[in-house]
């Protein structure tokens, strides 16, 4: 298990590479390729990180800033929280469901500001540009290829918001075992042994 987390922990800086924007001209939106925009965005992320890296040495919290303006922007932390809850779902008020949301926002935050600092110039394969018409969920395949480790296979689960057609990131499948079932698995048992209000404030510690 600790092998598998610390997988997770190197390939969750490749998520950064993630951001997916939906452009627009007078106020009209149109969809745009995931496939094409994840290597541009990520160049934008990486380069922000190149010419902070002695702030961020002194200052280790400016990564959490960082992440919050370029990448959270881009994740679907809300639709990811409410597939963790699953089945309590039903069972959580409003508030409830807000709460836990902007902890798993949080954590998710720390989660990946932590795993940035250890961008060692990896390099990501992407998968070629596919037509998204009609389609709502989308995986995207890369590769991670580093010269001192195995290649690692990564699938990123995309979904596309509703109302404004912006693709975001709300799960990533390493090697074939999802982040999202993983943390669920985790979390499900808490949720219904102690509650959520009381899995909310244990995720909203560890943000601190």
């Amino acid at each position: 298990m600790r092998v598998l987390l610390n997988l997770f922990t190197v390939v969750l800086l490749s998520l950064s590479l993630f951001s997916i924007k939906v452009q627009s001209s007078d106020n009209i939106q149109f969809e745009s390729s995931p496939y094409l925009e994840l290597k541009s965005v990520g160049n934008q992320l990486f380069s922000r990180i190149a010419a902070n890296q002695k702030e961020i040495k002194k200052f280790p919290l400016l990564m959490r800033d960082i992440v919050e303006e370029e990448l959270m922007p881009s994740i679907d932390y809300r639709y990811a929280s409410y597939k963790i809850l699953g089945k309590h779902l039903k069972k959580t008020t409003k508030a409830q469901r807000a709460e836990f949301s902007e902890a798993m926002r949080r954590y998710l935050v720390r989660t990946y500001a932590t795993a940035l600092t250890k961008y060692k110039n990896q390099q990501v394969i992407f998968e070629a540009d596919k037509p998204t018409k009609g389609k709502k969920i989308v995986s995207v395949k890369t590769q991670i290829v580093d010269l001192n480790a195995p290649t690692i296979d990564v699938i990123f689960k995309m979904r596309q918001n509703k109302k404004t057609g912006q693709w975001k990131a709300f799960d990533m499948v390493v090697e074939g075992i999802s982040l999202l079932s993983s943390k669920k698995a985790e979390l499900s048992k808490k949720i219904a042994k102690q509650g959520v209000e009381q899995v909310t404030l244990e995720l909203a510690v560890l943000t601190k």
